[in-house]
């Protein structure tokens, strides 16, 4: 039988995704916000969580799926959990579908939305929306490796210039379970704000389709209110955070009235980098430090603290440098 995870997730008044982001919402992050947002209980945590997207034509392959299937680790506390991936060859995304069918995801979601360059050469990402017709054939063949996992897709508005009216209803005829729509086009990668003013309309042209898909906004969404707000002035379904996460594994716990105070953020700083070292001991330890901006930030002596933490080179070091500031501040 089916799942139908996303019809469940449907029935909440207005629901909020964890964003796939490549480095960044990795299985240790993930537990961070599991803990921080309370995760499972009323009134906190995602109520889908999203693992990092994940290479198709690497899954397919025997070598290169030793080396990609740690990506796709993922502990029972996050859950629902959707895998992401991507690519441009159905006869990969069809196996990719039936290895990540055996994994204990609840749905499989593919990135027609990337704007970097190395997948783009691919044919991946957001260059799927300047070939719909290979778009759809990956779609059929997601579902025919997966057929009991519900198959979403992760888009943008275009690919260099606005075009979601021809783009969307292409994808929309796959008869898709759920469609995110991040609000830029490829081209404007994030250096323009997200064209909020057209969501009532793309709600208008995704109804006009299916009315029964599932339909989330993602794009310069920052926080739990602001996601209500635009939900309910539009007609989305649910909400995806990407950015808003960085540093803020608490972003997600409604019933928290303060943000963290500098302390409680170093703290948990110390807790995320021990983490990552210990769990994810196939990466190089600079893949953590991109985490360090986003938690060290907004008080004083933050840019200095930052510029020491960033020569560090493993958890220990950062320890007895975050011990030493806050002895020095409190």
């Amino acid at each position: 039988m089916k799942s139908n995870i996303w019809k469940k997730i449907y029935k909440k008044n207005t629901f909020f995704c964890l964003a796939p982001m490549a480095d960044v919402t990795d299985v240790v992050f993930r537990q961070i916000i599991t803990k921080y947002s309370k995760h499972g209980k009323i009134g906190g945590g995602p109520d889908v969580f999203f693992t990092e997207f994940v290479s198709a034509d690497g899954i397919a392959n025997e070598i290169g799926r030793k080396k990609l299937l740690p990506i796709l680790k993922f502990s029972k506390k996050e859950k629902p959990i959707i895998a992401q991936i991507f690519g441009s060859k159905p006869e990969n995304i069809k196996k990719t579908c039936q290895i990540i069918a055996k994994l204990g995801f609840d749905g499989i979601d593919i990135n027609m939305g990337c704007p970097d360059r190395s997948v783009i050469k691919q044919g991946a990402g957001s260059a799927l929306i300047r070939t719909p017709k290979l778009a759809c054939e990956i779609i059929r063949s997601a579902k025919a490796g997966a057929p009991k996992l519900p198959i979403s897709i992760k888009t943008r508005i275009g690919f260099n210039v606005i075009e979601y009216k021809k783009w969307l209803p292409k994808i929309l005829a796959e008869n898709i379970s759920a469609l995110t729509v991040h609000l830029r086009t490829k081209k404007e990668m994030s250096n323009v704000s997200a064209h909020f003013e057209l969501a009532n309309d793309i709600v208008k042209v995704v109804r006009g389709c299916d009315k029964n898909v599932v339909l989330i906004a993602n794009g310069d969404i920052e926080s739990l209110e602001q996601g209500r707000i635009l939900a309910k002035d539009t007609g989305f379904d649910g909400i995806m955070i990407g950015r808003g996460i960085f540093g803020n594994p608490w972003l997600f716990d409604s019933k928290r009235k303060n943000p963290p105070s500098t302390s409680e953020k170093l703290k948990v700083l110390i807790e995320h980098t021990k983490l990552y070292e210990k769990i994810l001991t196939h990466r190089n330890f600079a893949n953590m430090k991109k985490h360090f901006k986003a938690y060290v930030s907004g008080f004083d002596g933050a840019k200095e603290l930052r510029m020491e933490l960033m020569e560090t080179n493993n958890s220990k070091e950062v320890q007895v440098i975050i011990e030493k500031f806050l002895q020095n501040i409190y």
